[in-house]
């Protein structure tokens, strides 16, 4: 059992406090009177003893009002010395009242003085004694003796980085002794910090030499607190710590600490999450709460990965209606249930709508009904695979459903349009991306004749959505492997839902009317490199445990997403992960004749004609739909093709 030996106040300590407190008072008065005068008389010390019983009561009182006997010891901080100041003021300040009815205010004025001063450092020293006691043990070797562990085997951990992360944790576990961990020392790469003590703990060396280090100290768990590591670099920490063998953990990004996440010793382990670990992203609340505050929004795609996040973010700023339209009621109903329990639903009514976008009638009453004020559109065909195997339902949901959400926005005067769209609608291969750019395009055709502000945003693959890389191998890996991959050197951006939809919320701010905003998604990752990291997050070794198998690259598919095209240029916003491509030039009349076209081909479900007609409406699709039909087609060579982007675009937004 932990022995207590300064905790929060019992009511015994109460009472031998208030005992202490009151000799306290008495010799401090005795004291300034010697002080005073160089002598401790009869008659003087009379005198003052008649004063002292009758204004004790009155201090102990006022020493109870702000505290002082419900503080704990073990933490006594700045603001417990400010009480102390406070209190002791305050009874001077009775003293000193008392005094005019009592005796000669001028004799006793210098005695009160230095009183007061003595009564500061006494009374404060009283309770700064057991803080100071405890600092002195816990870096001595009573330590383990008087705050023994709970646990009958404590955990001896090894933590990386000396920084802020390294000693909020280090201080953590000094502080909390219920915690079955001793803290064996700190491994950190800065030369400057190299034999540095932090709480008591060392630092013994930097991460080149873990795995020695780890064994020269018998190391149970290896703690990675450096919130503020690139995903390379926490990539290599990594690595270096599953070559020891030994469990490790880490604390959370500093997306989380900016989110007030990190509280107490919150580690967790690691996920892949955290080696794509990006910089936070800069939102600006007040840009955000001016459109959305008070208003009625509809998102549709309301139950999807994206719409339901972008649902979760808008509520706590507020809006007077929330509606959630989509067209599967199973994840609907679960987005509703799950914001009808969020503390931040406040006043804000949520209605859940099943439809479907294509249903041009029902859009049209809908709009018409709830006169929503800002659309937030999200309600897409994504997975490339399947719109390449049914390419007219690509035209009925993204390119209709586009349209008809869009008219009915442009009809009843919503405010704003903020439409979801992909890094694959530039130099599109597939039929989803072919489609987005479509949808694009029929956007900047409504912003060009409506007082509504349609905008586009276009950003890349986002971790954990459905239908996404991440899930699929999670599950392969359960399932014992292999993990299937379409090529080695298949490449593609990523970024977090949270993040993602809160950057479309802020371009959503941003927008006058024809944009389309391209959110910075970062350094491209190789997907071959995010398997290999599964794999041994997952305490497995690659090749050994789980194989990897390249089945070759899929219909529509192309080994780098690019986010502008190459006659598209970037200017910068007010937030630096956010850009505005260059705008593009649509003939509206010439646009409509060919949606047209292409929704007659779609109603045919011939393929070939749907085809064609994305080809007219965007000339830079390149369809690679040659292996569709193949009867062979799982067993698809892998040759090599062209990395280089189509038009030369760039591969990564820059400022």
């Amino acid at each position: 059992m932990e022995k207590k030996i300064f905790h929060y106040m019992s009511p015994l300590k109460k009472i031998l406090f208030i005992l202490a407190d009151i000799i306290c008072i008495t010799f401090s008065m005795l004291a300034a009177v010697w002080v005073r005068f160089g002598t401790l008389e009869p008659s003087l010390v009379q005198k003052f003893l008649i004063f002292i019983p009758s204004i004790t009561p009155f201090g102990l009182l006022v020493f109870w009002m702000l505290g002082l006997y419900n503080r704990t010891l073990r933490f006594t901080s700045l603001l417990d010395a400010f009480a102390i100041f406070v209190a002791v003021t305050g009874f001077t300040a009775i003293k000193v009242l008392a005094s005019f009815y009592v005796t000669n205010f001028a004799a006793v004025k210098p005695v009160l003085i230095i009183d007061w001063m003595q009564l500061v450092m006494l009374i404060g020293a009283l309770r700064i004694a057991p803080r100071a006691i405890i600092n002195v043990i816990e870096i001595s070797p009573l330590r383990g003796w008087l705050f023994s562990k709970t646990s009958s085997k404590t955990k001896r951990v090894m933590i990386i980085g000396a920084g802020q992360g390294g000693e909020s944790i280090a201080r953590e576990i000094k502080r909390n002794m219920n915690l079955p961990i001793e803290a064996v020392g700190f491994v950190d790469d800065a030369d400057e910090k190299q034999g540095q003590i932090i709480h008591g703990i060392k630092v013994v060396g930097k991460t080149e030499k873990l795995d020695e280090l780890c064994k020269t100290y018998e190391v149970d768990e290896i703690i990675i607190a450096i919130p503020s590591a690139s995903g390379k670099e926490l990539r290599r920490i990594v690595k270096l710590c599953q070559n020891t063998n030994i469990r490790f953990k880490t604390l959370p990004g500093l997306q989380d600490l900016i989110a007030g996440k990190l509280v107490s010793l919150q580690l967790k382990d690691i996920a892949i999450e955290d080696l794509l670990r990006r910089a936070p992203s800069e939102i600006n609340l007040a840009e955000i709460a001016a459109y959305i505050t008070g208003k009625t929004l509809l998102v549709t795609g309301a139950g999807g990965s994206i719409g339901s996040e972008i649902c979760r973010q808008i509520l706590p700023f507020q809006p007077e209606k929330l509606l959630l339209l989509g067209h599967g009621e199973n994840s609907i109903y679960t987005i509703h249930q799950e914001l009808l329990r969020s503390p931040d639903l406040g006043n804000t009514v949520l209605i859940p709508i099943i439809t479907d976008v294509q249903d041009k009638e029902k859009i049209d009453y809908i709009f018409n009904s709830f006169r929503p004020d800002i659309v937030f559109h999200a309600a897409a065909h994504k997975h490339v695979p399947m719109m390449e195997l049914n390419p007219e339902e690509s035209v009925k949901n993204n390119v209709c459903g586009t349209f008809n959400v869009a008219d009915a926005a442009h009809k009843y005067h919503v405010e704003r349009f903020v439409m979801i769209s992909t890094d694959k609608a530039v130099n599109p291969t597939s039929v989803m991306g072919a489609s987005k750019r479509t949808a694009e395009k029929i956007v900047k055709c409504f912003a060009k004749r409506s007082p509504t502000r349609f905008v586009a945003v276009r950003f890349g693959n986002v971790l954990g959505s459905r239908g996404s890389v991440i899930p699929m191998f999670k599950s392969q890996i359960e399932r014992g492997g292999p993990i299937t991959i379409t090529h080695p050197n298949m490449i593609r951006y990523f970024m977090t839902i949270p993040e993602a939809s809160k950057l479309v919320i802020q371009a959503g701010a941003y927008g006058k009317g024809g944009e389309v905003f391209i959110l910075d998604m970062g350094e491209p990752v190789k997907i071959l490199d995010l398997a290999e990291d599964l794999i041994r997050l997952a305490g497995l070794e690659v090749g050994k445990d789980i194989e990897i198998k390249f089945t070759g690259i899929r219909p529509g598919e192309k080994l780098y997403e690019e986010l502008l095209t190459a006659s598209e240029g970037i200017t910068a916003t007010k937030n630096k992960k956010i850009f505005i491509a260059k705008p593009e030039e649509v003939n509206e009349e010439e646009l409509m004749l060919q949606v047209s076209k292409l929704k007659e081909a779609a109603l045919r479900a011939n393929p070939r004609d749907v085809i064609e007609a994305y080809k007219v409406i965007v000339p830079t699709f390149s369809p690679n739909r040659d292996m569709i039909y193949n009867e062979k087609r799982n067993k698809h060579s892998i040759e090599p093709v062209d990395s280089t982007p189509a038009n030369g675009a760039k591969l990564r937004v820059v400022n």
